[in-house]
Formats: structure tokens, sequence, C-alpha cells
């Protein structure tokens, strides 16, 4: 049974759950290493152009998430 706090209220039932919002960076990073992985037989400069589309992504997707992870409260005593 849930238990009454101080206030008289009743204490949540457990953490809060985050979720990411939605992004299209992942399928951006994983098609560009696909297609970068098959065009190795095809060009090099699509290998190249592909990295770079890649590298990018990854970089997005690494500050989108620091970002959102920073933006997490640091208190976690009501839990």
């Amino acid at each position: 049974m849930n238990e009454l706090d101080d206030n008289g209220t009743v204490a949540p039932a457990g953490e809060e759950i985050h979720m990411p919002a939605p992004s299209i960076l992942p399928l951006i990073n994983a098609a560009a290493l696909a297609i970068m992985i098959v065009s190795i037989t095809l060009s090099w400069y699509l290998v190249g152009f592909f990295g770079i589309i890649f590298l990018w992504t990854t970089i997005r997707w690494i500050a989108d998430t620091r970002r959102d992870i920073a933006a997490l409260p640091l208190d976690h005593a009501s839990h």
C-alpha cells in the first residue's frame, strides 16, 4: 500500500521515467554508415561524403543527449 508522507499526500509509486525526444538523427546516422560501407566498392568520394554525414550526425546526437541529461534534476531525495 502507499504510505502518506508528512503533508498527508501519497508518495510517488516509483522513479520518474525519462524518455528522450523523438529524433531522426539515429536513422540518418545508421543510413549514412550503411551507405558508407556499401560505397567502399563503388567510390571513395561517396565513402568520404557519407563518412562526413556519419560523423556530423554522431556529434549532433551526442550533443543532444548531453543537453538532455544535463536538464535532468540532480536531486534524487524523493526517490
